[in-house]
């Protein structure tokens, strides 16, 4: 059982009895602020898909859009417990795994679920990714002063 606790974030690689997965955790876990972030596409700040075609090219604008999303939240990719992948083609997965490799350390792995869709809102889209994280509570909030 492999377990590692990053203060506020709990990952937790296999839980007893349960074969270990490659590149994720079964369980994640923590204690502040919730933080949902919407599927995230491959659109550009112009509202362009990145990459008609192309899994990689669309994977990288995908973390690149749940970063900024993150940050708007004032949080990393270190701070994310649960990412659900979306993709129109379970090929597209290793390249959507090179992409989160990128910017989210192998120790660190969030819990994970992947599902083959039949299409998503736009025939150019392959992929689309859902993030969950948490941050932790502000110091003063948990010592319960009003601030």
């Amino acid at each position: 059982m492999s377990e590692r606790n990053d203060h506020h974030i709990t990952r937790l690689a296999a839980p007893e009895g349960v074969h270990p997965g490659t590149g994720y955790s079964h369980v994640a876990w923590g204690t502040g602020r919730f933080i949902a972030v919407s599927g995230q596409c491959a659109f550009d700040e112009q509202g362009e898909v990145v990459g008609p075609g192309d899994a990689s090219a669309q994977a990288r604008q995908v973390f690149e859009n749940l970063r900024r999303c993150l940050a708007a939240a004032g949080a990393t990719f270190d701070d994310v417990v649960k990412l659900t992948y979306f993709v129109t083609d379970v090929a597209h997965l290793p390249a959507v795994r090179e992409a989160r490799d990128a910017v989210i350390p192998g120790d660190r792995q969030p819990a994970s679920s992947a599902v083959q869709v039949a299409a998503l809102f736009r025939p150019e889209l392959l992929l689309e990714v859902e993030a969950f994280a948490v941050l932790p509570v502000p110091a003063a909030r948990q010592a319960g002063s009003a601030g």
